[in-house]
């Protein structure tokens, strides 16, 4: 027997059966609410249960702890009900929405950007062009059935897209971005999800905007930064973008160029560790912490955060905490790798 799932403050419900994730249930039934990783990890889904009870799923105690819960937060995406419930949470407009496809996916072209850093892009089917938001990502599904998840860095398109651009790390050991780095070849194909998650620019607010980037992390700023201006958005923004040493920053004469170009737009490269052959002379230190250096006082800006977990949650915290930053204009994307979802 489905339980049934009431959203507050909209009123909406829905059924959702037993042992089905309440976000999965919610997304099925054509509501749209935030997520990203889809994995306990993120902790973008978080949500409060009003009323019912849940079984919260394998969710480690960093996600989610004992005092979250006696708080009534639970992860939507491990959530299952065990009563009908009523959950509060922030949905987004579903005109925002873009429900998801599967498609095939060739390899058109292969770009080495760094040592540990190739931009692939795919070839997507010719008779369907695809739609997404920018900072969305997509899918990877191996022969498996497991998943890879890679943000889009390209520019989306109203009419859609035929051709998508993903950056991708070389994980030493990781099965797949092992077989990019080695017997990848040109004209393979993949099958996709695409579009996932709810990581995109909030186009109708008038703040102004820091965006905040480490590693690879860059690809959905990149897609949101080159979105805004092809838009004609005049908001200003401010792009932080961190990495260990120089080569890290594998696209930094690009986003010097949008600097360069367009007054509302300034880059703050950030190294954490530079050696002397990067012969440095910018910001150093952790690249969340530069913003905060810049921007004490938050109240009054957007945050859009992706890379590693440990710098998105602790840009979370002290934004919010230290800078004032309204927790519902903080947007993120963690990047996790297969072995942080396991």
């Amino acid at each position: 027997m489905d339980y049934t799932i009431t959203l507050q403050p909209s009123g909406h419900a829905y059924a959702c059966p037993p042992g089905t994730p309440v976000l999965k249930a919610g997304l099925d039934n054509g509501l749209f609410m935030p997520y990203s990783c889809r994995s306990g990890i993120c902790r973008t889904c978080r949500a409060t249960i009003v009323e019912g009870r849940v079984d919260y799923g394998d969710v480690h105690p960093s996600c989610l702890d004992e005092d979250d819960k006696r708080q009534g937060y639970a992860l939507l995406c491990k959530a299952t009900p065990l009563t009908d419930l009523v959950v509060q949470v922030n949905e987004l407009d579903p005109s925002d929405a873009i429900r998801s496809k599967y498609m095939p996916a060739r390899v058109l072209k292969m770009e080495r950007a760094a040592d540990d850093v190739m931009i692939v892009t795919l070839g997507l089917p010719m008779n369907e062009p695809t739609l997404f938001r920018a900072g969305q990502y997509l899918d990877i599904l191996l022969q498996d059935g497991t998943r890879r998840s890679y943000s889009i860095a390209s520019v989306p398109d109203n009419e859609g897209v035929r051709q998508v651009e993903l950056h991708m790390r070389h994980l030493p050991g990781g099965r797949f971005t092992d077989h990019v780095f080695g017997a990848m070849k040109l004209r393979e194909i993949h099958k996709l999800e695409i579009p996932l998650g709810s990581f995109f620019l909030r186009e109708q607010s008038d703040k102004p905007m820091i965006m905040l980037a480490s590693g690879t992390g860059f690809a959905p700023i990149k897609s949101l930064i080159e979105h805004a201006l092809a838009r004609g958005i005049r908001r200003p923004i401010t792009l932080y973008w961190g990495g260990r040493k120089r080569t890290d920053l594998y696209l930094h004469d690009l986003a010097q160029s949008w600097a360069d170009r367009h007054g509302h737009v300034r880059f703050v490269p950030v190294l954490s560790e530079p050696t002397p052959a990067c012969a440095w002379t910018g910001r150093t230190g952790y690249v969340h912490l530069a913003a905060m250096e810049d921007f004490p006082d938050m109240s009054g800006h957007q945050v859009y955060a992706c890379g590693a977990p440990v710098v998105v949650d602790a840009a979370r915290r002290d934004y919010v905490a230290r800078c004032g930053l309204p927790e519902d204009e903080f947007f993120a994307d963690a990047f996790l790798t297969a072995a942080d979802k396991r």
